[in-house]
């Protein structure tokens, strides 16, 4: 390393990010220039500008532009958001959908094809619950306002119904009776209180996503880190050391968490949730790498060639840069 790298990074305020983003973390051989915003935010600015030289970036979005020959970004196996998205199917209130059952051959919305949240839930549906995706008439709007646009092209897969609804939202259309469900990360306005005419068909929580997990080993990635390609090439060590960097990171992160003897966040019981995450996932059950995540990246990979969000077959071995390959967790 003879040229340090000066690199831009744009991140959401994760814990265990943190001492990254305050500098007690340091990359070996990079300064960062670390931008704390919204992920909505940085998806949109990096995805259309490049803006920064590292960034948050959505795994669906990524495989997909990868798929279609955009070799601009590399990854490294660094994942700074998982969750399992079960519940990220909404109904309506005493509705006539009680059962994944019920949504065979149903109207079904969903805001961006390619958002990581609802390809996970898409094989879900399918995979778990054995529900024909093929058959369902899917609607494209917004969740809570119309105009909602998808951030990839999409390669739909032969004999799907898609018809989009670009003046009306999601929430409008399931509690009118025009939607059978809706499938969002994001809260529908009417799913909001304690009465709320807007339910989850499944329940998810901790009890069901660990049987999941059990059953199936997907332990969901949503976002990865990414690196513009021009970046990589000038500096060729900076994907290992940022990987290096976010691991101890994390690690600082689950010290935090397991500390019994504090409560470092507004939860008294967090080194109790602690226990239960070690007992499920291990000692380092916020995992990096790609050994520990292989059958969550070989099911999500399968699950968007499938959804038609990768255009052709992306292998792992494509996914991140060579230089973490042997990076482990």
């Amino acid at each position: 390393m003879t040229d340090k790298a000066n690199l831009s990074l744009a991140i959401c305020e994760y814990d265990h990010v943190r001492d990254i983003m305050d500098g007690s973390v340091r990359p070996e051989g990079i300064a960062l220039n670390v931008q704390n915003l919204p992920v909505p935010e940085i998806f949109a600015r990096f995805t259309r500008f490049r803006e920064w030289d590292v960034s948050e970036m959505s795994l669906g979005m990524y495989v997909s532009l990868l798929s279609q020959g955009d070799t601009s970004l590399t990854a490294i196996p660094v994942f700074p958001s998982r969750m399992f998205r079960q519940s990220a199917f909404f109904v309506r209130r005493g509705g006539p959908v009680r059962s994944a059952d019920d949504l065979k051959g149903a109207r079904i919305g969903f805001p961006d094809w390619a958002h990581t949240a609802g390809i996970y839930a898409r094989g879900f549906l399918a995979h778990t619950c054995g529900v024909p995706l093929g058959g369902i008439d899917w609607v494209h709007a917004g969740v809570n306002a119309p105009g909602h646009t998808s951030s990839v092209k999409v390669k739909w897969p032969d004999g799907f119904k898609v018809t989009a609804e670009p003046d009306r939202s999601l929430n409008e259309m399931l509690l009118a009776g025009d939607l059978d469900a809706i499938i969002s990360s994001h809260l529908p306005h009417g799913a909001a209180g304690e009465e709320a005419p807007l339910v989850r068909l499944f329940g998810g929580g901790m009890e069901a996503d660990s049987a999941y997990y059990r059953e199936t080993g997907i332990y969901p990635i949503m976002h990865v880190i990414a690196i513009r390609a021009d970046v990589h090439a000038r500096f060729p060590y900076a994907a290992l050391n940022l990987c290096t960097a976010f691991q101890t990171a994390k690690l600082r992160s689950l010290a935090r968490m397991a500390d019994s003897m504090v409560s470092r966040y507004p939860y008294p019981w967090m080194y109790e949730q602690a226990e239960r995450m070690r007992a499920l996932f291990g000692a380092d059950y916020w995992p990096y790498g790609v050994e520990r995540n292989r059958t969550t990246l070989e099911a999500f990979l399968a699950f968007c060639l499938e959804q038609g969000i990768a255009h052709r077959k992306v292998a792992l071995e494509e996914l991140f840069a060579p230089q973490t390959a042997m990076f482990k967790s």
